[in-house]
């Protein structure tokens, strides 16, 4: 068990970076285009322990284009705005990492 959470936080940790790396450069082209068009949505994460879900909100913020606006723990719901409309899996893709390392 112990092991395997190893992995899932070094796999979280690559994701993270690369998915970092993805947003700056995505980040760096749409504010060259202009195609920028903020929106608010709402997610709903399968992460049930407070930490989690507050470690996925730090993620989501450390990416380019999107910010954590709000986290309801309780009826686990993130607010998160990004830069343009995107699917769940695109604003958090490393959800499944966490859940691995910490639920």
């Amino acid at each position: 068990m112990f092991i395997t959470r190893i992995f899932y936080g070094i796999a979280y940790f690559v994701v993270l970076i690369y998915e970092i790396i993805k947003a700056e450069i995505d980040v760096a082209l749409r504010t060259i285009n202009g195609d920028v068009k903020p929106v608010v949505m709402e997610i709903e994460t399968v992460l049930e322990r407070p930490i989690s879900q507050t470690i996925l909100a730090n993620s989501i913020t450390l990416t380019p284009g999107t910010l954590s606006i709000d986290l309801d723990s309780e009826k686990n719901i993130l607010k998160v705005a990004t830069i343009v409309k995107r699917d769940k899996e695109a604003v958090i893709p490393f959800e499944p990492y966490i859940k691995g390392m910490l639920e």
